[in-house]
Order: C-alpha cells, then sequence, then structure tokens
C-alpha cells in the first residue's frame, strides 16, 4: 500500500489495470466493478465514461457513440425517414426501415403505422386517401380528383 495514502482511502483493486484504487474522486463502479476513473474509457475511442452512458457487449465497454456509429451494435437499422439508428420496433415497408413514429404520410403527416399506404416510385410513403387525390385523374371541367372507380 502507498504509504501516503491511508487504510481507510483504500477501495480496492482496478478492474482494468489492477493496481490499488484509493479515494473515492479517483474511482467509479460500474457493472458490479471497481474502475480508476482514468481506466474506466471506452474501448474503441479511449473516452472517459464515468457518469456517462456506456455499453458493455462481449467484453468491451463502448461509449455511447462508439456502440451506435462504429459497427459494434448488433444489428443497426436506419431510418428512412430520419436517417437516425432504431433502437426498438423496426417498421419496414418496401425494402426500408422506419421507427414507428416516422411511418407517416408525406402530405398529411399521420401516421401509417398499422395502417393502409402506398409508396409512389420515389419511395415516398403515402396514405391511400392523399396518394388518390395527387394521382388519380382530375375532371376536365373542375379539376377535382375523379376517384371513383
Amino acid at each position: 500500500m502507498d504509504p501516503s495514502y491511508s487504510a481507510s482511502l483504500y477501495f480496492g483493486s482496478c478492474t482494468r489495470c489492477s493496481k490499488a484504487v484509493y479515494g473515492a474522486g479517483r474511482a467509479c463502479q460500474a457493472m458490479g466493478h471497481l474502475f480508476h476513473d482514468t481506466c474506466f474509457t471506452c474501448s474503441v475511442c479511449s473516452e472517459k465514461l464515468s457518469g456517462k452512458p456506456f455499453y458493455s457487449v462481449s467484453g468491451g465497454i463502448y461509449c455511447e457513440n462508439d456502440f451506435l456509429y462504429s459497427g459494434v451494435h448488433p444489428s443497426p437499422e436506419v431510418c428512412n425517414s430520419c436517417g437516425y439508428l432504431i433502437m426498438d420496433m423496426v417498421l419496414q415497408a418496401h425494402g426500408k426501415s422506419y421507427h414507428s413514429c416516422c411511418f407517416r404520410c408525406v402530405i398529411c403527416k399521420q401516421g401509417l403505422e398499422g395502417q393502409p399506404f402506398t409508396v409512389d416510385s420515389d419511395s415516398r410513403v403515402y396514405c391511400v386517401s392523399d396518394y388518390h387525390k395527387i394521382r388519380a385523374p382530375c375532371c376536365a371541367v373542375c379539376r377535382t380528383p375523379n376517384t371513383a372507380n
């Protein structure tokens, strides 16, 4: 034990470096293990993780950014609408993935989860009503969409 520290400040051995940990200000506890603040870092970028969100996967510890964007995340799906990773339920339509809250008609913005929808040639999603309004042939006299069969 380092003579400059009293036994009352000794917390145990650091999980990463196996050296003694002295003083609460120099230690952190995560996943049931003790670390020096300087040893509890991201396995990819070495960012200090004490007090920050982190992920433990296959023995590695990762900051949120590296977990989400460096290929560590087991099956990242990117939302076709907002461009962010989908961490919960994935909705798929015509080979594209969406957050449930992002799967909306491009015209009226109505949520389309569990609703009939259609997709145009540019992969834009529409509720059936709005699609017929913009794609149906118009009356030659009044120019309103002719949606009758």
